[in-house]
């Protein structure tokens, strides 16, 4: 019998899939705003179905309810929200990017980080913080 805290993994990488209704409506956030490029994208229809966009090395999917329910019918008929955390190298560079959307939170967090709270266009909540020792 083989002790799982003994086996090695070789995960490379972890990707978020989010879910959205439609994808067209957080292309501005993620592309004009943040900077992510897309690297494949997969028509449904007349829309998108999926789409990776990436950003030196970060990688995120988005994919329509629709489509995932195609690619995966046993799958749960709708994925909760999700939340990403990004640590960023300087807070006030993704404010000037993301100006004149509404933040839903700034705090400083009692970990001593600086952080920002959004929703994206998608519905899930989007984090950024500058954490002190790590800036």
């Amino acid at each position: 019998m083989s002790n799982k805290k003994d086996a090695a993994l070789s995960i490379k990488k972890l990707t978020p899939v989010l879910i959205v209704e439609a994808i067209e409506p957080s292309l501005s956030f993620w592309e004009e705003r943040l900077g992510f490029k897309r690297t494949i994208e997969v028509p449904l229809g007349s829309h998108l179905g999926f789409v990776a966009l990436e950003y030196s090395g970060i990688e995120v999917m988005m994919q329509t309810q629709q489509s995932a329910m195609a690619d995966l019918p046993q799958a749960p008929r709708r994925a909760e929200s999700a939340g990403l955390y990004f640590e960023v190298k300087d807070l006030s560079e993704i404010e000037r990017a993301l100006e004149g959307l509404k933040w839903i939170l700034r705090r400083r967090a009692p970990y001593g980080s600086e952080e920002l709270f959004l929703q994206e266009p998608g519905g899930h909540l989007i984090g950024f913080a500058q954490h002190p020792s790590r800036s």
